[in-house]
């Protein structure tokens, strides 16, 4: 979609909106939204296909390369594809090993996934933020006679609330199956209702459970949340950052020449940013396991 063809705040709206499958709560229909508006009003199970999609797109990329590198991977002199993701798990095992005191074959794996998925969807943030939105709307008005203002395409999943979510989520459920699997249910409810705060009075202690249960469990939730909306704020505001930018290509030569070298400065900035997001998820991954392992 074109910068001039719309006003700088529905160019931001269009480009922040997710190409929404729902169900219309006027007419009952499932559709596609066709404004930001009818997005909003299809509810909590309308799906953002665009998420789904890219997020699907970049799990293939990575589970093929890894695969290919497996498959022709050498005891000899490594090529050079071989030697990158052979870099990756080295720096992945050695985080595992640093951050995790238990045993568990799952984890390794996990936090490999985690980590090459998270940055590869972050990654999407690098390109122009016009290119894939524009061939999106061209393609739907081409074939499908559809208002290219009415085609929605956001193509960094993890922009989107719900993936955070989702991935902090399954995360979640592992911590609490590993608590309970090595604590057992008694262990795993003590360990939310008698702490911090004990005594040897078994009525001051009773007096302190709904205290430590308050605290214990706001502590636990803080885990999924603090993970989801870390990695959902720091690539928001770095996509609308670029966002920004690519507005000023649409004000004149001279704010386009600086817009071109911010927009430079910022993707060479934002590899740190999307890789640094990346590993604080996985290591918070490792982490919470080691504690869910951890029997106190």
């Amino acid at each position: 979609m074109s910068s001039e063809a719309i006003s700088s705040a529905d160019y931001i709206k269009h480009h922040l909106t997710n190409w929404t499958y729902g169900q219309s709560p006027t007419t009952g229909e499932w559709s596609f939204a066709h404004t930001a508006a009818e997005a909003k009003s299809m509810g909590f199970m309308a799906i953002h296909v665009d998420t789904m999609l890219w997020s699907l797109i970049t799990g293939f990329i990575f589970l093929y390369f890894f695969a290919r590198a497996a498959k022709f991977a050498s005891a000899g002199v490594p090529t050079g594809v071989q030697n990158f993701i052979e870099m990756i798990i080295e720096f992945i095992d050695t985080s595992v090993r640093g951050s995790f005191t238990s045993k568990n074959d799952m984890v390794a794996p996990l936090a490999l996934t985690v980590f090459v998925w998270i940055f590869l969807m972050n990654a999407m943030d690098l390109v122009p933020v016009d290119w894939i939105p524009s061939l999106s709307a061209w393609i739907g008005s081409t074939f499908f006679g559809m208002d290219p203002h009415h085609v929605f395409m956001k193509v960094v999943p993890s922009t989107d609330p719900n993936a955070t979510i989702g991935m902090a989520f399954s995360i979640f459920f592992l911590v609490l199956f590993y608590s309970i699997k090595i604590k057992g249910i008694g262990g795993f409810t003590a360990e939310l209702t008698m702490m911090p705060f004990q005594s040897k009075n078994k009525v001051v202690q009773a007096l302190f459970i709904p205290v430590n249960f308050l605290l214990e469990f706001v502590s636990l939730i803080a885990k999924p949340i603090s993970l989801a909306l870390r990695l959902f704020g720091n690539m928001y505001a770095g996509e609308m950052i670029f966002i920004l930018i690519a507005i000023m290509f649409s004000t004149g030569w001279v704010m386009g020449a600086l817009g071109g070298f911010l927009q430079l400065g910022w993707a060479i900035f934002h590899i740190l940013i999307i890789t640094l997001q990346a590993f604080i998820f996985m290591t918070l991954t490792i982490v919470y396991l080691d504690m869910a392992h951890n029997d106190h």
